[in-house]
C-alpha cells in the first residue's frame, strides 16, 4: 500500500509560479512510477507529467517547457514546478503512483492522493 499526500496548491495570477509536492509512504518508493495528473471542472482527469524509476520523464504537450517534474527518492517525494501558469492550468492536481506501469495512461495508476487545487486568475 502506498499513501500519497499533495501540497502546494493555491491561487496565482497568470504568468506566476507554483511548486507542488507529493509525499509518499512506503519503503519501496524508488520502485514506483510517479505522476501528476489534473482534472478541471467538467473535464476528464488528464496526464500532466510522469517520472519513471529510471528518471525517464514525460510531459503533456500543453505543459512542456513550463512544468518540471522531479523526484527525491531519499525523501519519498516528488515535485511539480509550474512556471508561466495560464488560466487553463486551473484544475485539481493529483499525485499518482504505480509499481508496474511505465505509461502516462490515467487508468494504469493504482494509488492516488486527495488532490490539491490550483487556480490561475487572468
Amino acid at each position: 500500500q502506498v499513501q500519497l499526500r499533495e501540497s502546494g496548491g493555491g491561487l496565482v495570477q497568470a504568468g506566476g509560479s507554483l511548486r507542488l509536492s507529493c509525499a509518499a509512504s512506503g519503503r519501496t518508493f524508488s520502485s514506483y512510477t510517479m505522476g501528476w495528473f489534473r482534472q478541471a471542472p467538467g473535464k476528464e482527469r488528464e496526464f500532466v507529467a510522469v517520472i519513471r524509476t529510471g528518471r525517464m520523464i514525460y510531459y503533456a504537450d500543453s505543459v512542456k517547457g513550463r512544468f518540471t517534474i522531479s523526484r527525491d527518492n531519499a525523501k519519498n517525494t516528488i515535485h511539480l514546478q509550474m512556471n508561466s501558469l495560464k488560466p487553463e492550468d486551473t484544475a485539481v492536481y493529483y499525485c499518482a503512483a504505480d509499481r508496474y506501469t511505465t505509461t502516462t495512461v490515467t487508468s494504469a495508476y493504482s494509488y492516488w492522493g486527495q488532490g490539491t487545487q490550483v487556480t490561475v486568475s487572468s
